[in-house]
């Protein structure tokens, strides 16, 4: 959008991202307008450019970057924050939601995309709201084995995927637990509160998950509410590599925090 610098995109009959059930002409989670997430990667993605350039020496490429990830953080942290609720809105400016008070379309659904906004590292949000954002999503969405893809809260919820293909479908994104999401959130968590220990223990759900489901590997889904017994692909590539991810990084983290002690003492 050149009014903002923000990413735009979907049309009906689409499912535009991750959350991409549908179901006939039923498009689930439509998400058309600026998702929080694709903009959060968005600016990480011009970061990433900016730092490139200037490894490249080509600071006119650089500075351009610069100048746009400069220009979406901003909006970024004008638009998607939600202050009543302490959190950040799910989608901005599509054809779904409430109005907010500029008259622009705001969803308010309590979802886990906005934690890319903390776990990229890019500093989208100050500590406050950061920490806010972390905390809303521990308190709404955490579970042993992942994060929600919905609050319970919403009367949209639904806590067990079960039922025939359109029923499943249905649910997909409306409170199922996602494993993959628990590597960001950790990474999140570690951001904002500087305790790879903590961070790692978030973890500890889906190393006991190992001895049930596909023995040796991580489920796709589990159900929304408790015991969240796990359903769908019984080996998903991506819940894999996210908690390995965030292991990877979180033991690193804690062998550099052991270390920097060690030479304090």
């Amino acid at each position: 959008d050149p009014k903002d610098g923000l990413l735009f995109a979907g049309e009906p009959g689409v499912q535009l991202t991750w959350m991409d059930a549908k179901v006939g002409d039923w498009v689930v989670t439509p998400r058309i307008g600026k998702p929080v997430e694709i903009n959060a990667l968005w600016h990480y993605a011009l970061t990433r450019m900016a730092g490139w350039g200037q490894a490249l020496k080509d600071r006119r490429a650089a500075a351009d970057y610069e100048t746009a990830a400069a220009r979406v953080a901003t909006s970024f942290a004008t638009r998607f924050w939600y202050p009543e609720g302490g959190y950040l809105y799910d989608v901005i400016d599509g054809p779904d939601g409430v109005l907010d008070i500029e008259g622009r379309r705001v969803d308010t659904s309590l979802r886990p995309n906005q934690i890319f906004a903390v776990s990229l590292g890019t500093s989208l949000l100050g500590p406050v709201r950061a920490r806010a954002v972390v905390d809303v999503c521990a308190a709404e969405l955490l579970t042993p084995v992942g994060l929600r893809s919905l609050a319970p809260s919403d009367p949209h919820y639904a806590g067990h995927y079960m039922g025939d293909s359109r029923q499943r479908d249905g649910t997909y994104h409306q409170g199922t637990v996602w494993s993959w999401l628990l590597g960001p959130f950790a990474l999140a968590h570690h951001a904002v509160y500087g305790d790879p220990e903590q961070a790692l223990a978030l973890l500890e759900g889906l190393a006991n998950h190992l001895d049930e489901g596909c023995i040796g590997s991580v489920s796709e889904i589990m159900d929304g509410d408790a015991p969240h017994a796990p359903r769908g692909c019984f080996a998903q590539a991506w819940g894999v590599s996210e908690t390995l991810r965030a292991f990877h990084s979180l033991t690193h983290e804690r062998a550099r925090s052991n270390t920097t002690r060690a030479v304090g003492d």
